[in-house]
């Protein structure tokens, strides 16, 4: 059974953290942004996402190991954000140093972010919608063979609420991320408060999901070997 769900942790990690030093290079001095920079890391994190995404979305490939849930969980949410960082990747190559230079860079982003924001807004809804369906039916418990996480198996509660309360935080960080772009446009004095948000939510869930999906490298192969 493929368990790739691991490189996409680690992707979904890596972007988040990312986008978050990509806002406060642009809050502190545009000039320092390299626009082409950004643009191969996200479109690296982009190409990883997008493809595992798919995959998962379209072949349900954990359903075989009795988990179906997962490839909604982890395939479509990680499609979704693949997506918007090749679409940024692109937009970032092609046109990144020439809005930096522009006398309102923050303001000329935002203008190009504007019509994604529904998106955002739907994904990070969609995330907070796991989050609250994790919980409820005590989703993520890892079986008993597997390392490290398999010691809370008879407690499945105790990673249902850390991986609910974890993807549950990220969707309430895109979702002040449609906030913040929308203010930066129509209300300037409440933009700093929104992305500020978003940092903070986006810098704790992106180390967290980047060390929990190197660990899982570590979890998932003593999975396969425990149970070959």
């Amino acid at each position: 059974m493929p368990t790739y769900n691991t490189i996409m942790a680690v992707a979904v990690g890596a972007g988040l953290l990312g986008l978050v030093m990509l806002g406060r290079q642009l809050r502190r001095d545009p000039a320092d942004v390299s626009a082409e920079g950004y643009a191969v890391n996200f479109g690296i994190l982009g190409v990883i996402l997008f493809a595992t995404g798919l995959h998962m979305t379209l072949t349900w490939p954990l359903a075989a190991g009795g988990f179906p849930f997962d490839n909604i969980i982890f395939g479509e949410t990680s499609l979704g954000f693949g997506v918007l960082l090749l679409g940024a990747s692109f937009w970032l190559w092609k046109r990144g140093t020439a809005a930096l230079a522009s006398p309102e860079p923050l303001r000329a982003l935002a203008k190009v972010a504007q019509p994604t924001a529904i998106f955002i807004t739907g994904l990070g809804l969609a995330l907070v919608a796991i989050a609250v369906a994790g919980v409820k039916y005590q989703l993520f418990a890892a079986p008993p063979e597997e390392p490290i996480s398999g010691e809370f198996a008879s407690h499945p509660l105790v990673e249902a609420t850390f991986m609910s309360g974890l993807i549950g935080l990220v969707g309430l960080g895109a979702i002040s991320l449609a906030a913040a772009i929308t203010a930066i446009l129509r209300s300037p004095s409440t933009a700093h408060r929104w992305t500020a948000i978003t940092g903070w939510l986006w810098a704790i869930t992106g180390t967290l999901l980047l060390l929990f999906g190197a660990m899982n490298f570590f979890t998932h192969i003593g999975l396969i070997m425990n149970t070959m």
